[in-house]
């Protein structure tokens, strides 16, 4: 892609504000795109931009809870307001599992909450984005999903689904809207460090041991930026061949045998 391929494209990146949402933010800041960040917590969506600006990056934030229709809909209705088309959605607003317990311990609200927001909001903001996403010249969509749609630890029921529910509706709306030429695809983090890249008041620094670097083939653990990589690529023309695929990102953790 060339230096000057997201110049002045529109870029709607939902839980933006913290984590590799905000490492995207800032790699297609850098990239001279329009980019709104959307996120339900209003204190790290205004950091954010702060973050932003202090690299000289721009980026408007809208406050946005992706589980609730009447939310997405104002949100895609704001971004058309501002721009005359949406170039890019990512999919990225998640929670992780609030429950880790046994099968018969596991509260249904827990477990609805977690696919409301993971699952049925991509769906939701695809939704509303499409009148957008049908003017751009080039649009895409892209699903941040997780290894864990592929494996699991004991006890992470409702992430675990929701997670391997957006990798099927990936393929979904890739057949879907191939018509209106938008190209659907995922991008599958394993370990990726993001306290650096939290709000203020949870950010840490992190500290790996050997042995967790060692679980990977890369040698170390990633980085929202590893992530933003990957998403440059795969929303840019130069992947208009690639539709209704996932992309793993993890080191090489999930292809490693580990008997111990």
């Amino acid at each position: 892609m060339s230096e000057t391929y997201y110049k002045n494209k529109s870029i709607l990146i939902t839980g933006g504000a913290q984590g590799i949402g905000l490492g995207m933010a800032e790699a297609f800041a850098r990239a001279k795109a329009t980019v709104v960040i959307t996120d339900q917590d209003e204190e790290a969506g205004q950091e954010a931009l702060e973050r932003l600006r202090a690299q000289d990056l721009q980026a408007v934030f809208i406050p946005c809870d992706v589980a609730q229709e009447a939310q997405v809909q104002n949100l895609l209705e704001k971004v058309g307001e501002k721009y005359p088309q949406l170039d890019v959605l990512i999919n990225n607003a998640g929670i992780s599992d609030p429950f880790q317990g046994a099968l018969d311990e596991l509260q249904l609200a827990d477990f609805d909450r977690m696919l409301a927001v993971n699952l049925r909001g991509p769906l939701l903001c695809a939704r509303y984005a499409l009148p957008l996403l049908r003017k751009a010249a080039h649009p895409a969509i892209l699903n941040i999903t997780s290894t864990r749609a592929f494996m699991s630890e004991p006890d992470t029921f409702a992430y675990t689904a929701s997670k391997g529910g957006l990798e099927a509706l990936t393929h979904a709306l890739a057949v879907s809207l191939a018509a209106d030429r938008i190209r659907v695809n995922a991008l599958a983090p394993g370990w990726i460090e993001t306290g650096p890249w939290q709000k203020e008041s949870g950010r840490y620094e992190p500290n790996h041991t050997k042995e967790d670097k060692a679980q990977h083939p890369a040698g170390r653990v990633g980085i929202p930026g590893d992530i933003a990589a990957a998403a440059l690529f795969l929303c840019s023309n130069q992947a208009g061949f690639i539709t209704g695929q996932h992309l793993v990102i993890d080191g090489g953790m999930t292809v490693k045998m580990i008997y111990n």
